[in-house]
């Protein structure tokens, strides 16, 4: 009896888009076609197609994915059985900490310039932001106006940004994600 040849394995959307993922942070939207992301996974494009109809669809998959990371993240913060100080630290750097521990994701999910995808997602953004901020003005001591949220919310991302490509991972940069909470937390104190 002949040797079975071995089983290829099926082709998964989660497969696509952490090729697709890498491809997106490596080179740009514009600059990766469904024939390059099916090469890296050695298929033809046909089956891409077959869980994706086109490449702006499966970038709003990825950027729908990540976002629910995101937000699952904070709702097990939120969760956590510790004084409401201490949960909004550690939401400011569990923000932080999920930029530098997923940067390709972070880089797709709020740095793509181009106009092709913008419109996709612009939606899920603004629910995680109004998350954010209501955790932020319900946690806090004293009364948070929408600007200082927002401003808060600013120097987390603009954190992370200036980070992003400068550090491996989240711990590489712990001790000034500390410095920087604490700093941002000196806004919420009465």
């Amino acid at each position: 009896m002949a040797a079975r040849k071995a089983v290829v394995k099926e082709l998964t959307r989660e497969m696509i888009m952490n090729a697709a993922r890498d491809l997106f942070v490596e080179k740009g939207y514009q600059s990766v076609s469904m024939r390059q992301i099916a090469k890296v996974l050695n298929y033809s494009h046909g089956a891409i197609y077959y869980h994706f109809k086109n490449k702006a669809e499966l970038f709003y998959a990825l950027v729908e994915d990540h976002f629910i990371m995101l937000d699952s993240m904070i709702d097990e913060l939120v969760l956590e059985e510790i004084e409401d100080y201490e949960k909004l630290r550690n939401i400011l750097m569990g923000y932080i900490e999920f930029g530098l521990t997923h940067q390709s994701h972070y880089e797709i999910m709020f740095l793509v310039k181009d106009e092709e995808v913008r419109t996709f997602i612009n939606e899920s953004p603004m629910q995680t932001y109004q998350k954010f901020a209501y955790y932020v003005s319900q946690l806090s001591d004293k009364h948070l106006t929408v600007q200082e949220i927002w401003s808060i919310f600013l120097s987390l991302h603009g954190f992370v940004t200036h980070y992003i490509r400068h550090v491996a991972n989240f711990k590489d940069a712990k001790s000034m994600a500390e410095a920087h909470v604490n700093l941002l937390l000196e806004w919420t104190k009465r």
